[in-house]
């Protein structure tokens, strides 16, 4: 299995910490954000990471070198000055996420901001429909939720004690298939590369009964300000 983790984000809610240090860069527990992942996806066999980048894009490599210190491969998924939205974000990686080129394979994407002591190898490895998505219990930031999840393990757009979706999920690239008619004419979305949401095309997914999740109710951070990020390294040291 290949992964994907997010990391073009412009930081800008993290300022000044991010003027010179994209938010999956910085430290918590005496380690880069983006570390964490990237030894969960070490641990539980992935050995070819992308890394979507755009703010400060120079400092990836600089501080995570080729990934060897993991036994991984990195490789940089440009987004160009303006990062290209979750969606866009992982279509223009698409050609690196397709095992063999076989569109039905599945693969992994991890938000680079956020933390969480999910252990990654205890995701499915196959899974029924379109997407797997993990989600949990909802953080003062997001008291509404996103999601709700059935007790057959559905994922829907709307339902009672909606979920947090926690930034990681699995994902097959027919979900794409028809992105242009799904996101219509959103901003960004005739750009070249096109940017644009995921959550229109998961809704549509989950519409069509493709989408499955699991609730986790282990620790999890969406490190989206200085506050949060202080605490949760505090915690961690």
């Amino acid at each position: 299995m290949k992964a994907l983790i997010l990391a073009a984000g412009l930081g800008e809610r993290m300022r000044p910490l991010t003027n010179t240090t994209p938010k999956p860069l910085l430290h918590v527990g005496g380690k880069p954000l983006i570390a964490w992942h990237l030894e969960k996806l070490a641990a539980m066999g992935v050995r070819e990471v992308v890394v979507n980048t755009s703010w400060l894009a120079d400092r990836f490599p600089q501080v995570l070198g080729d990934g060897a210190r993991w036994g991984l491969r990195l490789r940089w998924s440009h987004d160009g000055p303006v990062p290209l939205e979750t969606g866009g974000g992982i279509w223009h990686a698409r050609e690196w996420l397709a095992e063999g080129g076989d569109a039905d394979a599945a693969f992994l994407v991890v938000n680079g901001d956020i933390w969480t002591d999910h252990d990654f190898a205890r995701l499915p490895r196959d899974f029924a429909g379109d997407a797997h998505l993990v989600l949990v219990d909802n953080p003062p930031h997001n008291p509404a939720g996103d999601f709700a999840l059935a007790a057959d393990g559905r994922v829907a757009s709307r339902g009672k004690d909606c979920l947090t979706f926690a930034g990681i999920g699995l994902y097959r690239l027919r979900l794409f298939d028809d992105w242009r008619g799904i996101v219509g004419a959103a901003p960004g979305a005739e750009a070249e590369p096109p940017r644009f949401k995921l959550a229109p095309l998961l809704r549509a997914a989950m519409a069509r009964g493709r989408v499955t999740g699991e609730r986790h109710d282990g620790r999890w951070t969406d490190v989206g300000t200085p506050q949060r990020l202080a605490e949760l390294d505090a915690s961690l040291r």
